[in-house]
C-alpha cells in the first residue's frame, strides 16, 4: 500500500481527514506505517489519542479493528471464542453414527465454527487493517506481556486450526493514560508519542478543522475559558475533546457569545464530576471572561 513519502504531506492527510497532528506524532506515524513499527501514544485524557488510529484507517481505507483494553481482560476476548451455541445445535444435528465418528466432531472445531476477537481479526486483515489497543495500561501485567508476543509474531497458534500468520501487519496504535506504568519490553517494541494539552492557538486552531462551521470569536473564547479550567484543581480537567463538545453545543443552541449563562447552562459539555461542577460554579465569572 502507498503512503505519503514525507511528513508534510502525511500530516497534510490527517488534516484532510479532520485531525490536526504536530511534527513529531506525523513523523512516528509515517515511520510506523513503513516500517511496520507500533506506535505507543500517552497523554492527557481527551486529547486525541484515539481518533488518530479512526483519522489513519479512514484516510487510508482501511478496517478500523478497536481492543478495547480493560481490568480482567483475557487472552480468549482478545484473540477468538468457539461458537458454542452452534456447536451444540450441530451435535444435535448429527445422528448417533455421526457423533461417534471422529471426523464429525473434528469438524465441530473447524473455521465455521471459529469466533473472531480484535487480534485474530486484525491478523486476518493484515495491511488492510488499523489495530487500535485502545487504554492497554488497563489491561493487566499478564496480558501485556500476552500483547507484546502478537505483536512481535503476528501470528496466532490455534490448535484445532494451525497457525494463522499476517501476510503483512497491520498499523497498530497502542493508547495509554498512564493509570498504570507499562513494562519496558512493550514500550521497546514501540515507537512512542505524548500528546499533551495544545497552546491556546494550537487549540482553536484543533477545533476549526474539527468544527468548520464555528464562530471564531466564540472558539476563541471557549478554549479561553477551558485552559482557565485547566488551572484549577479538578477531578477531571476537561481535554481537547471536551472543548470541541462545548463549542458544539453551544453552536447548536444558537449561542454566539461564552456569558456566564450561557456557559452555565453547558457546563454538562465539559464538566464530568459533581465535585468540580462545584468549584466551577463558584468561579464562573471569572471563566466566562477567559480568566
Amino acid at each position: 500500500m502507498e503512503y505519503p513519502g514525507t511528513v508534510g504531506e502525511l500530516t497534510e492527510r490527517l488534516r484532510q481527514g479532520g485531525y490536526l497532528a504536530d511534527r513529531g506524532l506525523a513523523t512516528a506515524l509515517l515511520v510506523s506505517l513503513s516500517l511496520h513499527r507500533p506506535v505507543l501514544i500517552e497523554g492527557e485524557v481527551g486529547v486525541g489519542k484515539t481518533e488518530v488510529a479512526k483519522v489513519l484507517a479512514a484516510i487510508f481505507g482501511r478496517r478500523l479493528i478497536r481492543l478495547q483494553c480493560y481490568e480482567g481482560i483475557d487472552t480468549n476476548q482478545a484473540l477468538y471464542e468457539w461458537d458454542y451455541a452452534r456447536q451444540m445445535l450441530q451435535i444435535r444435528a448429527l445422528s448417533e453414527h455421526q457423533a461417534a465418528d471422529e471426523r464429525a466432531v473434528d469438524r465441530l472445531f473447524g473455521p465455521k465454527f471459529l469466533l473472531e476477537r480484535p487480534l485474530l481479526a486484525a491478523v486476518r486483515a493484515g495491511d488492510q487493517a488499523v489495530l487500535l489497543i485502545d487504554e492497554v495500561d488497563r489491561a493487566d501485567d499478564e496480558f501485556e506481556a500476552f500483547l507484546l508476543e502478537v505483536l512481535s509474531d503476528f501470528q496466532i497458534s490455534i490448535p484445532e486450526v494451525g497457525t494463522i500468520r499476517a501476510e503483512s501487519p497491520p498499523a497498530v496504535i497502542l493508547t495509554s493514560n498512564r493509570t498504570r506504568e507499562l513494562h519496558d519490553a512493550l514500550r521497546r517494541r514501540c515507537l512512542y508519542h505524548w500528546i499533551g494539552y495544545p497552546s491556546a492557538e494550537r487549540e482553536v486552531e484543533i477545533v476549526m478543522v474539527r468544527e468548520p462551521g464555528a464562530a471564531e470569536l466564540l472558539t476563541r473564547k471557549v478554549v479561553a475559558a477551558v485552559h482557565r479550567l485547566r488551572e484549577l484543581d479538578l477531578v477531571k480537567p476537561p481535554g481537547v475533546a471536551e472543548t470541541i463538545d462545548w463549542v458544539r453545543t453551544l453552536g447548536f443552541l444558537g449561542e454566539s457569545d461564552l456569558t456566564v449563562q450561557s456557559a452555565g447552562d453547558t457546563l454538562g459539555a465539559v464538566i464530568k464530576d459533581r465535585d468540580d461542577l462545584d468549584l466551577v460554579t463558584q468561579n464562573l465569572a471569572e471563566i466566562a471572561a477567559g480568566g
